[in-house]
């Protein structure tokens, strides 16, 4: 069965500034690598720019984009800040050489296992992997939600399962790590994505696109993180369900981090002063972005699932980041081929 990969780096730059509003701060710009959901991403800038008075240039990418980005531009670095998206695509920036540390005073309050002890990335928001399926497919197949990753070999999902491309998509990175916990090791999670390849219609470039597709009627099932899911129901995608699996699933700690050799170093430690608040942590709730929140005395978005809730792996942000080009070349050659 033929796969239509999309893995390039489909990029679309939003200049940020010239707020008319502006708070108390430094004057310049920044250049900011954001790998939130458009909404997100412009929201959280215009409200820095106007706390802070500092303008910025912002670029919007997945996760894996950026990190490949991050990574051509090493020997002359285009941009101060890459804020959000997997804690392991950061490890993976950070064995490179390709972040500066900074402990920020503001992000003391954060527990430990949401940042580097070092500092070279600050978490900022949790997700969760979760499977978003259409009410109308499942109703037709005599399917329930499922609630196991060997749900998803069924007949009924052949060529009707979405997830994104784990090189492009930090989304999708998570979940395959989590595969592979979830089965054990790499060799018996391979044994299973050698499965599930023939059941997947598509790996799209973007993480949360496939629950724009179930929404849409144009697949049975997605796999991608609950709160994107959240935010197309809250959309009004009403045919998807959200779901998870009870054997385990995978969590992002989505980071922010200073890139090596900033243009704009000073700057860019203002940003993650701010990015680390609680106040920061809480504009995504106003674009019905849902991710749960990593500082304590922020408020998380009522619509944001309940991790006690959910059975999460023992996920190791730093394994996971240090293993990633292994896994993922392993992915491509033994299951894209």
């Amino acid at each position: 069965m033929k796969k239509t990969i999309a893995v390039g780096l489909l990029i679309s730059a939003v200049a940020l500034g010239g707020c008319t509003s502006k708070g108390e701060g430094s004057s310049g710009t920044l250049t900011v690598y954001v790998g939130f959901q458009e909404d997100h991403a412009v929201a959280a800038i215009d409200q820095f720019t106007e706390d802070t008075g500092i303008e910025v240039n912002m670029v919007r990418m997945s996760a894996g984009e950026i990190l490949a980005k991050v990574r051509a531009e090493r020997s002359n670095p285009q941009a101060d800040i890459w804020y959000g998206g997997p804690a392991d695509t950061f490890v993976a920036a950070q064995k490179d050489g390709l972040l500066t540390p900074y402990k920020s005073p503001e992000a003391e309050a954060i527990p430990a296992e949401y940042k580097d002890e070092e500092g070279y990335w600050t978490g900022v928001y949790v997700g969760v992997i979760g499977f978003a399926t259409n009410q109308k497919f499942l109703e037709e197949n005599g399917l329930e939600p499922p609630t196991s990753w060997d749900n998803f070999l069924d007949p009924a999902y052949t060529d009707q399962l979405v997830m994104a491309h784990p090189s492009s998509s930090g989304t999708a990175y998570t979940a395959l790590y989590s595969m592979l916990q979830v089965k054990g090791g790499d060799d018996p999670g391979f044994d299973y994505l050698s499965e599930l390849h023939p059941q997947i219609q598509q790996y799209t470039t973007s993480g949360s696109a496939p629950g724009r597709m179930v929404g849409l009627n144009e697949v049975g099932a997605g796999i991608l993180f609950a709160h994107d899911i959240l935010k197309y129901q809250k959309e009004g995608f009403d045919d998807i369900v959200l779901s998870f699996p009870e054997e385990g699933t995978g969590f992002e700690i989505g980071a922010v981090a200073i890139i090596d050799g900033a243009p704009n170093e000073e700057l860019a430690q203002q940003f993650i002063d701010w990015a680390a608040a609680p106040s920061a942590q809480e504009i995504g709730s106003r674009t019905d972005n849902f991710q749960n929140l990593t500082h304590p005395e922020a408020n998380e978005p009522d619509e944001a699932v309940e991790l006690e809730d959910i059975h999460l792996l023992n996920s190791d942000p730093f394994e996971a980041g240090e293993r990633r080009q292994e896994i993922i070349d392993r992915f491509e050659n033994d299951i894209i081929k």
